[in-house]
C-alpha cells in the first residue's frame, strides 16, 4: 500500500487535486492530507480579539469620542458610555501624561486600570467594567500578526497571471498596508455587544462600517490595479469576494503539506524522536510505523498478520522485524516500539471494527467538509487514533 499510496499522491499532486487517506486498522485509525497548497480565508478561530483598534484609532473614531464628556455626573449618561470610547479618551489622557506613549508594562497596565476606575461612579457600572476587562487592547502593538506577516511576504505574493485569486488579493493587501491601512489591515468593520445608550452604538457602528467599506474600496481599486498589471480582466474577482477578504483579512491561512514520500523517507526526525521518546505520544507514533509495517508485511506476504489463529508469535516477530526495519531507515536506531503494540496489531488481524471506522469515517468527512468549504482550518499532519486508551493526537512528521 506504500507504494500505492506515493503513486497516488503525485497523481493527485499533478491534477491539483486534494487527497484525503482515512485508514481504520484494528483500534487505531488514521487522517492523513496531501495536497499543494490550501488557501482559507475564513479559518473562524476559536479565540480571535475583536478588531476595535483601540490600540490605534482613526481620526473620525477619535473625534466622535471626544464628544463625549467622561466626567458628567448624570448617572444615566455615564453609566451609558461604550467602553470603547472610554478607553480611547482615556489613553489619549494617558499617552498626554506619558510623553505619547501607550502603557506597555505590567506596572503601567495596572495603573491604566486605576485610571479606569478612578472615572467611575459607582462600583455598579457595566460599562467602566467592560472597559476594565477590555484595557489590555490598548497596549496592544501596532501592526500585524507574524502569521500574517509570513504570509503577506511568501514569494507567491509576487504574482503573476497564473495566480489564485487569494494570492492577487494578498499582494493587494500588502500593498494596502504599507499604504492606506499605515501598518494595520481593513477593518472588519463590526463591534460586540456592549453596555451603551442606543444612540451611542448606533453612531459608533457606523463609523466602524464606514471605515471598513473605506478600506474595501481601496483594496478593490488595490485587485484591479494589480490584476490589470498582470495582464488579467480588471473586474475577474468580484467585489463580494473582496469585501469577504477584507472580512477576515487578518484571520487568513495557508496550509502546505509535504509529499507522502517524503513524509515516509525523511520525515522530521527530530520531532518523531521526541513524541517516541513522549510517554504521551509513544502509541501514536508507534502505531503510525506499524501501520506502514503492516502495509510492508503484507507485500513481503500477500497476507496481512495475524488473519490467522495459528503461528501468532512467528506474525509478531516477523512485523518486529520489519518495524525494526523501518525505523533504521529512518535513523532512529535507539528507540523501540512496545511489544504489546507489536502483538495487539497482530492481534487485530486487519479487522476494520466498527466504532473506529465510523470514527475514522466522521473525522475525514469533517475535514473534506473544510477543503471543499475553504472555511476553518483542516488538520495539518497526520491525525491518529489510539482506541486502546482512547487518545487523538497529530504528529506533524
Amino acid at each position: 500500500m506504500e507504494t500505492s499510496l506515493i503513486k497516488l499522491d503525485k497523481i493527485c499532486r499533478e491534477a491539483n487535486i486534494m487527497l484525503v487517506i482515512a485508514r481504520s486498522y484494528g483500534l487505531t485509525g488514521m487522517v492523513r492530507i496531501s495536497m499543494k497548497e490550501h488557501t482559507i480565508i475564513e479559518s473562524k478561530p476559536d479565540h480571535f480579539f475583536d478588531d476595535l483598534r483601540l490600540h490605534n484609532p482613526w481620526p473620525e473614531l477619535i473625534e466622535f469620542s471626544k464628544t463625549i464628556d467622561l466626567s458628567v455626573t448624570d448617572p444615566v449618561i455615564h453609566k451609558h458610555t461604550p467602553y470603547v470610547v472610554i478607553l480611547i479618551n482615556l489613553a489619549e489622557k494617558w499617552a498626554k501624561e506619558h510623553d505619547g506613549c501607550l502603557p506597555s508594562t505590567r506596572q503601567e497596565k495596572n495603573d491604566f486600570k486605576d485610571l479606569i476606575k478612578a472615572h467611575m461612579l459607582h462600583m455598579d457600572e457595566e460599562n467602566y467594567k467592560e472597559a476594565l476587562e477590555a484595557s489590555f487592547k490598548v497596549s496592544i502593538s501596532r501592526g500585524i500578526s507574524s502569521d500574517l506577516l509570513q504570509i503577506v511576504n511568501d514569494s507567491a505574493s509576487e504574482v503573476d497571471s497564473k495566480s489564485s485569486d487569494f494570492w492577487v488579493l494578498v499582494a493587494a493587501l500588502k500593498e494596502f498596508i504599507e499604504n492606506e491601512g499605515h501598518g494595520e489591515p481593513p477593518l472588519e468593520g463590526s463591534i460586540p455587544d456592549m453596555t451603551s445608550s442606543t444612540e451611542c452604538y448606533v453612531i459608533l457602528q457606523k463609523i466602524y462600517q464606514a471605515k471598513a467599506e473605506s478600506d474595501c474600496l481601496a483594496m478593490e481599486q488595490r485587485v484591479k490595479n494589480i490584476l490589470k498589471r498582470i495582464g488579467r480582466d480588471p473586474d475577474a474577482i468580484s467585489k463580494a469576494y473582496v469585501k469577504n477578504f477584507c472580512k477576515n483579512a487578518r484571520k487568513i491561512t495557508i496550509c502546505r503539506y509535504r509529499h507522502i514520500e517524503d513524509e515516509f523517507t525523511s520525515p522530521c526526525l527530530p520531532e518523531l524522536q521526541k513524541r517516541l521518546n513522549d510517554e504521551d505520544y509513544s502509541y501514536a507514533v508507534g502505531f503510525y510505523i506499524l501501520l506502514r509495517a503492516v502495509d510492508r508485511f503484507a507485500a513481503n506476504y500477500n497476507r496481512l498478520p495475524g488473519i490467522f489463529d495459528s503461528g501468532l508469535n512467528e506474525e509478531i516477530s516477523r512485523l518486529k522485524l520489519i518495524a525494526v526495519g523501518i525505523l533504521s531507515e529512518l535513523g532512529l536506531n535507539g528507540p523501540t516500539l512496545s511489544e504489546d503494540l507489536i502483538t495487539e496489531m497482530c492481534r487485530f488481524g486487519g479487522a476494520e471494527l466498527h466504532p473506529v471506522a465510523a470514527f475514522i469515517g466522521g473525522v475525514a468527512s469533517q475535514e473534506v467538509i473544510k477543503l471543499v468549504t475553504k472555511q476553518f482550518v483542516p488538520l495539518r499532519g497526520t491525525f491518529m487514533f489510539n482506541g486502546i486508551d482512547h487518545k487523538s493526537q497529530m504528529l506533524v512528521l
